[in-house]
């Protein structure tokens, strides 16, 4: 509880300090999906990282940003040699990040622990990241995502088990000079989206497991990584992703001479500079099969879902960067004799950007948790039905729901939200070496990696259809809403069930419809489910904050979310009077602390 709210005048912009320490939402929010006492081994280590991040990795980032990599493909006698030269900067942050163990804590113990930690702490680890750099949390993401593929998939029978093992050693190994990074390569240019139009083949060889791929990979993000992952298609495999294998791709072949594979050129991206992206030809590539041969789309979406629920904590601490910078620009820009801050309509702007921000917070890590839950649990997911354990297959479908939603409308909040920071630094905004104009390139990829909105929506649909998924959305809302008990939450907890029933009215119909109308609203539907889960969650929390630290400035987060979602407003709220940002402005965006007795005073905005 803070008695005394953030002066962000202290500040000069959002850097040189803290992300971790000044974040109150973010610790909140994290600490509710760490189990047991596994919070209180993991926050020294999260603030710790908050701490290099506010300052080493967000300098060396802005550099990166400005200087870039190059691309060295061939060397002074015409030969390939595929070579990235880094800038000097990206090695620094590379070690920094990876001596603390940020793709090896959550695959063995760490240091002072007997147990490895759950994904919630690589997840969290990398919200931090992103509030320095979105591209350069990206390779730390594919690492881990290769990591998961080749521990769950590899076993001790498995052809090239010992070699496919070195490189989960490689991906996770918490020394920086023994340490390789992790890709996917998974975009070709007929492709894109349509996953099972890819070309590229597969050859075997003499040596079982053992493949020379041809073809080309149109989007490689981390493209020298040691351990890249790619579907390819063996020879008389049947047509779309049923036919596609999974194989580790690596840069160097295990006589140590250069993979037979051209960087062709990196691409001139709009952001993310940090991780170099490019176009990749096979040409007769050694690959190592990982799992069983034509189960390869199976496997890379094991690695998807990683990486689609990265890509929403990505986005959440662009957000968090973006709301920073706003926040301290607001505080010390003087207009017309006052910090822009104390004209109302500025309040009004920062405190939507703050109710934006706990949204997209409180969604992505009760995804985050339901994700974490289902890798400790998944093993159990491959037993009989009887055998079965009921938290494994609830974890699982709600992991597989929240996720795809997450990272659809996250990247998009994520976009918004950089570009109105923009506005608020005004032309400096507008402006290399301001931060936010950088934030919104880097954001501008958030709705593109992973898979776009439309797919994403896509997804919703089948996973309600293929997994009922809705079995375990639904007792969610339910049991969220049902903590109300403050009366003030009471009654926003009743506008939400209301909006809850048509929710499942809306879900019913289009089960009931014809594909193509239900193709039609998918993205409606995303959006329903993410705005009522959303303001269930935030009512729990508030009701939490009020029970545990007697605060109720969770309830008028929780209050706005639901009157900017789904009031029944006359005049579109103009004529009703309420200006609760205005009068709540400490509160909502500097953190400031708020008796229940004195939110009991007034009545919720809808009524």
């Amino acid at each position: 509880m803070v008695d005394t709210p953030i002066d962000y005048s202290r500040y000069e912009a959002g850097r040189h300090v803290n992300y971790w320490e000044l974040d109150l939402a973010l610790q909140a929010e994290v600490e509710r999906t760490y189990p047991g006492a596994e919070f209180e081994w993991a926050e020294p280590e999260l603030s710790d990282l908050g701490e290099l991040t506010g300052h080493t990795i967000t300098d060396n980032a802005a550099i990166i940003d400005r200087e870039g990599h190059e691309l060295r493909t061939y060397d002074e006698h015409g030969e390939v040699q595929n070579h990235v030269q880094y800038h000097p900067l990206q090695h620094e942050n590379d070690q920094l990040v990876y001596d603390r163990g940020v793709t090896h804590d959550v695959f063995h113990a760490p240091p002072g622990r007997d147990d490895p930690l759950g994904f919630q702490h690589v997840l969290s680890q990398q919200t931090i990241l992103s509030f320095a750099d979105g591209g350069f949390v990206c390779p730390v993401s594919m690492t881990t995502g290769a990591a998961i593929v080749l521990e769950k998939y590899v076993d001790d029978d498995h052809p090239n088990a010992d070699l496919l093992d070195e490189y989960f050693r490689g991906l996770t190994n918490r020394d920086y000079d023994d340490h390789i990074e992790g890709a996917m390569f998974l975009t070709e240019k007929q492709g894109g989206s349509d996953v099972g139009a890819n070309e590229t083949t597969a050859e075997p060889t003499d040596e079982e497991g053992i493949y020379e791929l041809h073809g080309e990979k149109w989007f490689c993000s981390n493209i020298d990584a040691e351990g890249t992952l790619a579907l390819a298609r063996r020879p008389d495999a049947p047509d779309g992703t049923a036919g596609l294998s999974l194989f580790l791709v690596p840069h160097t072949k295990q006589d140590g001479s250069l993979n037979d594979q051209l960087y062709r050129r990196l691409k001139d991206k709009l952001g993310t500079i940090a991780v170099p992206t490019g176009e990749v030809e096979f040409r007769g590539a050694e690959a190592y099969l990982v799992g069983e041969p034509e189960n390869g789309f199976k496997l890379m979406a094991e690695m998807m879902n990683f990486e689609r629920l990265t890509n929403a904590t990505g986005s959440v601490g662009g957000m968090g960067r973006c709301l920073l910078e706003s926040k301290v620009q607001a505080a010390t820009r003087d207009a017309f004799g006052e910090t822009i801050q104390e004209y109302p309509l500025m309040r009004r702007d920062l405190v939507n950007m703050q109710t934006d921000y706990e949204a997209a917070l409180a969604f992505t890590f009760e995804a985050t948790r339901h994700y974490a839950d289902y890798m400790a649990n998944e093993q159990r997911l491959d037993e009989s039905p009887e055998d079965r354990d009921d938290d494994a297959a609830r974890a699982f479908k709600l992991m597989r729901l929240l996720v795809p939603i997450a990272k659809y409308k996250t990247a998009r909040m994520a976009v918004d939200t950089a570009s109105y920071a923009c506005e608020i630094l005004g032309g400096n905004g507008y402006v290399n070496g301001f931060t936010t104009e950088r934030m919104l390139r880097d954001s501008q990829v958030l709705p593109i990696w992973e898979g776009t909105s439309n797919v994403l929506s896509l997804d919703v649909l089948r996973v309600l259809n293929r997994e009922a998924a809705h079995e375990e959305l639904f007792p969610l809302v339910e049991d969220a809403l049902d903590t109300a008990d403050h009366p003030h939450l009471d009654d926003l907890a009743a506008t939400v069930a209301e909006e809850f029933e048509d929710m499942q009215a809306a879900m019913l119909s289009l089960a009931t419809e014809d594909q193509e109308y239900a193709q039609h609203e998918a993205k409606q539907l995303a959006d329903y489910i993410f705005d009522v889960v959303t303001a269930a969650l935030l009512i729990e929390r508030a009701q939490d904050a009020i029970d545990e630290r007697d605060d109720a400035r969770k309830a008028l987060v929780a209050e706005w979310f639901v009157e900017t979602r789904f009031a029944k407003q006359d005049a579109r709220g103009i004529t009703d009077g309420e200006k609760l940002p205005d009068d709540h402005f400490a509160e909502m965006v500097r953190h400031g602390s708020l008796s229940p007795d004195r939110l009991a005073q007034a009545a919720p905005a809808d009524d």
